[in-house]
């Protein structure tokens, strides 16, 4: 299922997939599951139906965002990272953490 909606809304082709971690989603009865997998290409093809946007960032762009996150300046760098009750948030830093 993540392999199917990860192509299907950025057109990235991934492999590999394992679960990292979960959170409650914010309808009634559902879970928010967050995954890890390897891309096999970078082309994005975004459907705008059901993405805003979709970018590639580096390790170091995004530990600068966390870094900018944790001083106060979350505007600052490439992106915004995610505050830290999102699921976002802890997927990220363990992908960071794992370096």
């Amino acid at each position: 299922a993540v392999a199917r909606e990860v192509l299907e809304e950025a057109g990235v082709r991934v492999r590999d997939v394992t679960y990292v971690s979960s959170q409650p989603w914010p309808f009634p009865s559902s879970l928010m599951i967050g995954c890890h997998a390897i891309a096999e290409n970078d082309d994005l093809r975004i459907d705008t139906t059901e993405l805003d946007d979709a970018r590639w960032f580096t390790r170091a762009e995004v530990a600068s965002a966390f870094e900018a996150l944790e001083a106060g300046r979350p505007d600052e760098g490439a992106f915004t990272a995610p505050p830290d009750q999102a699921i976002a948030h802890h997927l990220m830093r363990w992908w960071l953490d794992r370096g």
